[in-house]
């Protein structure tokens, strides 16, 4: 059987692959000539622009589709981003089905491979998945239709959805368009490599532990977190159907802030919810939006270490530039230590994987390849119990790491018993945290490092599995709830979060300190540390989050906004990747 299904899982592969090569190879002759002058304008012009464009008939969604039809094949060239292409399908859907009146109108966007499209399969980088393309679009694309936008690719991911990676045996291993030796991060990395090389200007991911976060401080782009909720997530397909401890949720991301600001204000303005069970009808504030453009100081508070990974010395000085920049504006800017983001971090990873990482391990077939930080948690899920304990005595009191070792103790499947009893220590977490932030830290926002470090080597992760604390700490949720109006239960987290650009990994400014001693790291910081090098990452784009509340992606974009004009005035903002 072995033996049999593997060759099963090697054809799958094989085939798949033919039919990305056969697709591009066959394309109609425009998307096989050079950028046209025309196509050009089109690749400059921020998406309210070119709607405008569309609504008035100066532009037609074709010409536009083609033109980033063009990019999007390059890219794939250069990082292997894209799984399934579109594009003569989403001709058919410009001329046929998508609303040229919306507010998106022919904006083509690019798609998670995870999201249902009709005629395509949801693969998720499992081969067995492969061959069973859906009868219809899921909501979310459906939505998008209405709204005029026209999916034209999807991207790709790490197999279990669990890594800041992006490799798998279906569609191979998506690079860094920075620099190929790198992860363009993950979950949603190829997305990521797509926007940041210019083949797109927006796209949907999702997110359960930083998963379009880092993938945006990977490669330099935009995105934003939301709130369980406040965006669909219907008509996905996952490598962990039923994880609902730490749910995923999926998210929206873009080349540029204003085309990110705009994609979530036209989406949310065409209520979701008409389309989606999951998603709250709250309409989109334009108020907080305006009061936090136009809020003369706002406080900022500055989360320099989650004490367990100190940044490294390019994500501190992009976070430093960041709070410089907006103290120069005049803002409120101080730093903050709320209660124990290492408290979340152990209690997120322990519920993540409560089941012992069974679920996401069913889907795999023999000889499956299997991203090497997902591997490296099911080894040690599946010691021995006894054994898993004697190391964590070892780690504990021989190497005096409790970081590492409190992270180790209870690495097991759990029980209902002890499923409960983490859920209720995230509840009493969550509560105070929510406290915290309302006694002690008394912010609008507050700005953080989105990872220790910028992107990770190919296979990375191997070591740096459990360096996530930054963006996992904001994915702890709860249950919705209203009193019926629009007055909305905040005290939790799974809080809004956003990622700017902002720099890029400079060798002589970042280097490690002379004192910088490797072997007093603990366990988690040195899995983080090990690759890190200043001189093989030149060049490599650092970002920085911004956090609010939950449900406050208005409040956390407008935000984006001030601190990017604050960058303007104050050392710069980011430069994107010159599209060629």
């Amino acid at each position: 059987m072995g033996l049999v299904e593997y060759r099963q899982h090697r054809r799958d592969c094989q085939r798949k692959q033919a039919e990305r090569a056969s697709k591009i190879a066959t394309l109609p002759q425009p998307y096989l000539y050079p950028l046209s002058p025309q196509e050009r304008t089109i690749l400059g012009k921020p998406i309210q622009e070119l709607v405008q464009d569309v609504h008035k008939q100066i532009t037609s969604p074709v010409d536009i589709l083609r033109a980033y039809g063009k990019v999007a094949l390059e890219a794939q060239k250069k990082t292997n981003c894209l799984t399934e292409i579109l594009f003569p399908e989403a001709e058919e859907w410009a001329k046929n089905e998508i609303n040229l009146e919306g507010p998106l109108a022919g904006i083509p966007v690019s798609l998670k491979d995870s999201i249902q499209v009709k005629g395509f399969d949801i693969s998720v980088g499992y081969s067995r998945n492969t061959g069973k393309p859906y009868a219809e679009d899921g909501p979310m694309v459906k939505l998008l239709k209405e709204a005029g936008a026209v999916p034209f690719v999807k991207t790709n991911l790490p197999t279990t959805l669990l890594s800041f990676e992006s490799t798998n045996d279906v569609w191979g291993r998506c690079t860094n368009p920075h620099n190929s030796k790198y992860s363009p991060g993950g979950s949603t990395g190829g997305e990521s490599a797509l926007l940041a090389f210019g083949g797109s200007r927006i796209g949907i991911g999702s997110d359960v532990a930083g998963s379009v976060r880092v993938p945006a401080h990977f490669s330099g782009c935009y995105s934003i977190r939301c709130s369980t909720g406040r965006w669909p997530k219907m008509g996905m397909n996952t490598s962990m159907p039923g994880q609902e401890a730490i749910p995923s949720v999926f998210s929206p991301m873009a080349r540029t802030l204003n085309d990110l600001t705009y994609f979530t204000r036209s989406l949310i303005q065409m209520k979701p919810w008409r389309y989606d069970y999951t998603v709250h009808p709250l309409e989109w504030r334009e108020n907080m939006e305006t009061e936090y453009k136009e809020k003369r100081q706002l406080r900022v508070g500055v989360l320099r270490t989650d004490g367990v990974v100190d940044p490294s010395p390019a994500c501190a000085r992009a976070l430093d530039k960041v709070a410089s920049a907006l103290t120069a504006e005049g803002h409120d800017v101080y730093d903050i230590t709320p209660p124990s983001p290492y408290e979340a971090l152990y209690l997120a990873s322990q519920l993540l994987l409560s089941d012992g990482g069974k679920t996401f391990l069913s889907f795999f077939r023999t000889g499956e390849w299997n991203d090497p930080g997902a591997a490296q948690m099911v080894s040690y899920m599946r010691l021995p119990r006894p054994i898993k304990y004697l190391y964590y005595l070892w780690v504990k009191y021989i190497k005096r790491d409790s970081i590492w070792a409190g992270l180790l103790r209870d690495w097991h499947p759990k029980t209902a018993l002890e499923y409960w009893q983490l859920a209720g220590k995230r509840e009493a977490y969550k509560d105070k945290f929510f406290r915290w932030w309302n006694d002690e830290g008394k912010m609008d926002v507050l700005i953080a490092p989105p990872n220790a470090t910028p992107a990770v080597p190919h296979d990375g992760m191997h070591d740096a599995v459990s360096s996530c604390g930054y963006t996992f700490l904001f994915n702890l949720v709860s249950t919705f709830s209203s009193n019926g109006d629009t007055q909305l239960t905040i005290a939790k987290l799974d809080y809004s979060a956003g990622i700017i650009p902002v720099t890029h990994v400079d060798p002589l400014l970042d280097q490690l300190p002379p004192t910088f001693n490797f072997k007093k790291l603990n366990g988690v910081a040195k899995g983080a540390y090990k690759h890190y090098d200043a001189d093989k990452m030149a060049g490599l784009p650092v970002g920085v989050q911004v956090v609010g509340r939950r449900l406050e992606e208005e409040k956390v974009l407008a935000v984006m906004e001030r601190i990017e004009d604050a960058l303007d005035k104050h050392g710069g903002r980011y430069q994107l990747l010159e599209v060629d």
